[in-house]
């Protein structure tokens, strides 16, 4: 019916058909997001934890409950540093990433005060077959997700293991750099953006841009760093993998999605 529709608009009104392909090509890209999390189990993910090879889920930490994805620590007595990330299978360059999260309940006993209420997401990760064995974290950009904590604690915020990045046409070598959004307490669900176009990156909230940066690169004097280079990894990165974060907060996300740009 609306092909039928578009069409006879069209012939009633001579000059229209590029507004129609412009509608039909932004109703098309709206119907190509692709959802990653399938709401049943971690298919197409591989987890890897710090003093574990990769497809090891250990206690547990990564699972689907009443069709959210969950980083859980109902298994742990006491956190002792294994520091986690959940891989997405495909490597990707241009794309946005749209993902709905909230942090719940207690963190994890023995984990750092910095990682209450704090998880993200990594983009132009390393695979986690390059991870070291007791490697923390993969090199890579991390959105960073803080929740509230009584005090002004901005999200989608970037920290940078192993790599750097440019802002304003400067080098940041800072570990991470806060973005200029708005806290976020309690419990609520939150939606994060991220626009990837091979080097040029940045965050949205709302629709909004929280946080723009460009030219990611391998740190040069981080030790791992050095080690991806002497492989053949490039310098600069224009693509890489996505990975979810467990840093010791119970954290819930129950959409992860992806829309892959031209």
């Amino acid at each position: 019916m609306q092909n039928l529709m578009t069409r006879y608009i069209c012939n009633a009104i001579p000059g229209c058909i590029a507004l129609v392909l412009c509608a039909a090509s932004s109703v098309s890209a709206a119907e190509n997001w692709i959802p990653l999390f399938n709401g049943k189990d971690l298919s197409g993910w591989t987890p890897k934890f710090k003093g574990n090879p990769p497809g090891e889920n250990y206690k547990n930490t990564f699972r689907v409950e009443d069709g959210v994805l969950k980083v859980s620590y109902s298994e742990y007595a006491r956190f002792a540093g294994e520091f986690g990330h959940l891989f997405w299978k495909e490597k990707l360059s241009n794309y946005r990433l749209r993902v709905e999260y909230r942090f719940v309940g207690d963190q994890s006993s023995g984990g750092a005060s910095w990682a209450f209420r704090n998880n993200g997401v990594m983009i132009h990760s390393e695979p986690a077959d390059s991870m070291e064995l007791n490697q923390e974290f993969p090199t890579s950009l991390e959105v960073q997700f803080l929740g509230g904590t009584g005090t002004p604690r901005s999200t989608a915020n970037l920290c940078t293991p192993g790599t750097h990045v440019v802002m304003d046409g400067k080098l940041i070598t800072t570990h991470c750099t806060n973005s200029k959004s708005k806290t976020y307490d309690g419990d609520q669900w939150v939606t994060v953006e991220i626009e990837v176009r091979a080097d040029k990156i940045r965050h949205l909230i709302d629709g909004e841009a929280v946080m723009s940066y460009s030219e990611p690169q391998l740190d040069t004097n981080d030790a791992h760093s050095k080690k991806l280079l002497e492989k053949g990894t490039p310098k600069m990165l224009n693509s890489g993998y996505i990975a979810i974060q467990a840093e010791t907060h119970p954290t819930e996300f129950r959409k992860i999605e992806l829309l892959k740009l031209d």
